[in-house]
């Protein structure tokens, strides 16, 4: 990774579905994911306190802790404090299938900043992880710039973090993070993808002029990429029909050329020179195999013609040109 001593590899597993995203995920179907990503070499790992109240990093730790700690890189975030609440009720207001036994508190304080990152080093079962990210500071940017930035900058200095980044669903505070801070690191969640090139107008070029590492999270837009069909997802809501449209012509073009609309949605979002890794979500070890079959697929150079030719593609984006993966 640029400007950190914390290295990705290129495929990276996000855990937002071991942490019950919708639908229950056993520990065992958790643990054989995180497993068959190992096996597969990839040795970057992200997960957060959101994720299921906390149930996805008590998952990611167990399954990893019995891995050299020094063979991999871990990343969580922090941002939303957890507070003991048990309402008797689940989480699913909020995405997850688990009992809401704690409620989520915003706080980019440096005092919440220490507090949550002590609690997810606790459920983690570690003593540091390398990367932490300020996790959704959309509405909280005064907070996140002047005492959440400066207490992830002073816990980089102690050793207790290796790099410092910012996770978002959005580009423009994002770029003013890249652009006005020293961070190591972003995470730009669906907005680098096939259907969403609004990355590439900010926040890529801002990131390869400073030499800060982006990971591209939400690389199928939560669904709609990955399978397009009526019932199929776009930024976990229900996909618009003129998104609908255009994934599926987009499907149509990949299998004129012989190779799958997931191929292409994760050999263009690792083309660009500024992402360091792509980072999937997976609930079991077979969409892990998936995933990884997918992203060491070559994709025809004639399907990246073919997209800019019939505009489905803009021709500004940088697109894959036999550079060789792991």
């Amino acid at each position: 990774m640029s400007r950190t001593a914390a290295p990705v590899t290129p495929l990276a597993l996000g855990t937002g579905a071991l942490g019950n995203l919708y639908t229950p995920v056993t520990d065992e179907q958790a643990y054989a994911a995180v497993d068959a990503a190992w096996r597969h070499g990839i040795r970057a790992f992200d997960t957060a306190p959101h994720y299921g109240l906390g149930l996805a990093e008590r998952r990611l730790g167990a399954a990893l802790r019995d891995r050299p700690r020094a063979e991999y890189t871990l990343s969580t975030k922090v941002g939303r404090r957890l507070e003991p609440h048990d309402s008797g009720g689940d989480d699913l207001a909020h995405g997850f299938a688990v009992p809401a036994t704690h409620r989520r508190v915003w706080d980019f304080t440096a005092d919440g900043i220490r507090r949550t990152l002590e609690d997810s080093l606790a459920r983690l079962g570690v003593d540091h992880v390398d990367i932490v990210h300020l996790h959704d500071p959309d509405d909280h940017p005064e907070q996140a710039f002047h005492e959440g930035y400066p207490a992830l900058e002073r816990l980089r200095a102690e050793g207790v973090v290796r790099a410092i980044g910012v996770g978002m669903n959005q580009t423009a505070m994002l770029t003013r993070f890249v652009r006005d801070t020293d961070v190591d690191v972003v995470l730009c969640a669906g907005r680098y993808t096939l259907l969403d090139q609004s990355a590439l107008t900010d926040l890529l070029p801002e990131a390869q002029r400073r030499g800060t590492a982006v990971l591209i999270g939400g690389p199928f837009n939560s669904g709609l990429l990955a399978d397009p069909s009526p019932t199929a997802t776009y930024d976990y809501t229900q996909a618009p029909p003129e998104l609908l449209d255009r994934a599926l012509r987009l499907k149509a073009a990949a299998e004129r050329h012989g190779t799958t609309l997931r191929a292409a949605a994760l050999a263009f979002c690792a083309a660009h020179p500024a992402v360091a890794s792509v980072l999937v979500g997976a609930r079991s070890a077979a969409e892990v195999d998936d995933c990884v079959r997918q992203f060491r697929t070559p994709v025809p150079d004639a399907l990246w013609a073919e997209l800019r030719e019939t505009g489905l593609l803009t021709a500004e984006a940088p697109v894959p040109g036999g550079w060789n993966r792991p």
